[in-house]
């Protein structure tokens, strides 16, 4: 089992959006999926669920969220396992919650504990982990698809230290540019105050607490506009930048060669397929005439499932 985060400091990239169709083109390639919504926004949750079965989750207090699960071991309590929704036979989603931000100050509080070794600080900053572990077995998945918000907090670093590799949605803009450089430096500083949080760890047993791997595998340029097949000139000014900013800051290089070894893909803007994917509840590569992909629309459901495949093809590959 691969944990996958798709995260990127600058918001409004379409990582939510990346997150839900890779983990439908990963179910249609026969692999199992567990989907994990740890953005207090919930996007994801209300991207696979239609609002009648959100608000029954979110409205019926039944321990259906994520929160529901780890609120309990941050009083002392023992681990409640994880509700999991079933979205087919390939698919399940940790269900979001929106009082997720809640537990910021809780984590910071632990994470500063850890250094002075207190096993109970090490139980909360490793939450994630449990919860993680604890689904991904019960249904056997192959992946783990972890959509956050975009910020530097203390919530994301410990979801951040639980995962094994990093995928970066970018747009090509000046302030996903500096999404990246705010990134790459910030990987850099936990991923060294992590380690030596581990030293301070009591128990012989480390394999309860994350390790810290946190590796990134590349990025996707987002939401390009596009014009006989090439991007317009506003967008390929910072998307050739993009390379060179990526190799030094996050890759820790300094290798002058601007290629494309990082590039995962360079996905179009489906403007018109967007809004029926929402309202069928559906990628945009499963969309069928009768949710109302006719005509041009329907070349381009094509098109969209080609270029998913070879990217879930590719992220599967390099985190392996």
């Amino acid at each position: 089992m691969k944990t996958i985060i798709f995260f990127n400091n600058k918001g409004g990239v379409g990582k939510t959006t990346t997150v839900y169709h890779i983990a439908w083109m990963m179910s249609e390639l026969g692999l199992k999926v567990l989907a994990v919504d740890l953005d207090p926004q919930c996007n994801l949750s209300s991207m696979f669920l239609p609002n009648e079965r959100m608000e029954e989750l979110i409205l019926e207090e039944n321990g259906n969220t994520i929160l529901d699960s780890i609120a309990p071991i941050s009083e002392g309590e023992p681990y409640k396992p994880v509700y999991i929704e079933s979205i087919n036979h390939n698919i399940s989603l940790l269900v979001g919650n929106l009082a997720l931000s809640s537990f910021e100050d809780k984590l910071s509080d632990a994470w500063s504990k850890c250094l002075g070794g207190d096993s109970f600080a090490f139980k909360v900053t490793s939450v994630f982990k449990t919860m993680i572990n604890d689904a991904s077995e019960r249904i056997q998945a192959d992946f783990v698809l972890i959509d956050v918000g975009p910020n530097l907090g203390a919530m994301n670093r410990s979801i951040l230290i639980t995962t094994d590799n990093i995928v970066i949605p970018v747009a090509p803009d000046l302030f996903s540019l500096q999404g990246i450089k705010n990134l790459g430096d910030t990987l850099k500083e936990w991923r060294w105050q992590w380690d030596k949080r581990k030293q301070e760890y009591r128990k012989a047993d480390i394999s309860s607490i994350p390790n810290g791997r946190m590796q990134p595998i590349g990025y996707i340029v987002m939401q390009y506009s596009a014009k006989d097949s090439r991007p317009v000139k506003s967008y390929l000014k910072w998307a050739d930048k993009i390379p060179l900013v990526y190799e030094q800051y996050v890759n820790g290089t300094n290798n002058s060669q601007q290629d494309d070894v990082d590039r995962l893909a360079l996905l179009k803007h489906y403007h018109s397929l967007a809004p029926m994917s929402m309202e069928a509840h559906k990628p945009i590569f499963l969309l069928k005439p009768v949710d109302g992909a006719i005509g041009a629309h329907l070349q381009s459901v094509s098109r969209c499932y080609v270029d998913f495949k070879q990217l879930t093809q590719k992220i599967i590959s390099k985190s392996l």
